[in-house]
């Protein structure tokens, strides 16, 4: 299983509503026996957008229907 996010281990009882229970439970579930990366540098998604090549995004900027 993999995980991707852009928030760091120590953003995410901010992102649990304040919740540090829930939080270090989460957390302490999904990082047994992980191994976490840690990548740094500018998003690839985020140059793909201020390139104007996001796939499924219309130059309109509204979503493609999927098929």
């Amino acid at each position: 299983m993999g995980i991707s996010t852009n928030k760091g281990i120590r953003d995410w009882t901010e992102l649990l509503s304040g919740d540090e229970v829930l939080a270090t439970a989460i957390l302490d579930r999904l990082l047994h026996r992980a191994h976490v990366l840690n990548i740094k540098g500018r998003s690839y998604r985020l140059h793909d957008i201020s390139q104007g090549q996001v796939s499924g995004w219309s130059s309109s900027r509204r979503p493609l229907p999927h098929h």
